[in-house]
């Protein structure tokens, strides 16, 4: 198969299976997003989306999660692991927001990776999601598809993101990484995966 006709077969593939993917983190504001962003590290959607409607009620602002303070940012989101690491980098974070940006989440890919606990991946969600400012963000699922696809060598994430984006035009961005995460969930995962049943594998083939 052309390079060019696997792409398109699995743009329509992704189209048709998941047309329009949303967001599987819960939230309301882009500070919201950032923390379930910071919290989705090494633990599940599901588990994250239970732990940040407890802590959401306690506080939902930068302001607030400030004055909730890490031992008690911790007791909430100890559920999702690695909760000491993760409560002082919200509280951090929040204290940063309010101390530097007047309580409002930074626009910038600069600004954003500069925060405690921010990377570029958690960067890249909230300037394409938050922000609507085209960029592809890069997680497990979509790092192994794009190899196992052939659309990328695997040698890093930033390389598939680099690859990723030559191949989707800007205006995908948004939906295709989305789509990736849960075609991957879904039909391509990482233990067990059965290429012959896997509606892209088994026609572009896997690598």
């Amino acid at each position: 198969m052309k390079r060019s006709d696997k792409i398109r077969f699995i743009s329509d593939t992704l189209d048709e299976l998941f047309p329009d993917p949303p967001i599987p983190l819960d939230y309301t504001s882009p500070f919201t997003l950032l923390v379930a962003v910071v919290l989705s590290a090494q633990c599940t959607d599901i588990r994250v989306n239970q732990v940040t409607k407890v802590l959401y009620k306690k506080a939902k602002t930068p302001a607030a999660m400030v004055k909730l303070g890490v031992e008690r940012i911790a007791e909430i989101i100890k559920p999702c692991g690695f909760f000491n690491t993760k409560s002082k980098n919200i509280y951090n974070l929040s204290k940063t927001l309010v101390e530097k940006y007047g309580g409002e989440v930074p626009r910038t890919f600069e600004e954003l990776e500069a925060l405690p606990g921010v990377g570029h991946k958690t960067a890249s969600v909230m300037m394409i999601h938050a922000f609507k400012v085209p960029a592809f963000p890069v997680d497990t699922h979509i790092h192994r598809l794009a190899k196992r696809w052939g659309l990328s060598d695997g040698s890093s994430v930033e390389q598939t993101e680099a690859d990723l984006k030559k191949i989707f035009p800007k205006e995908e961005w948004e939906k295709r990484h989305l789509q990736i995460i849960y075609f991957g969930r879904t039909y391509c995962k990482a233990m067990g995966h059965k290429p012959e049943k896997c509606p892209i594998c088994k026609v572009v083939g896997c690598k």
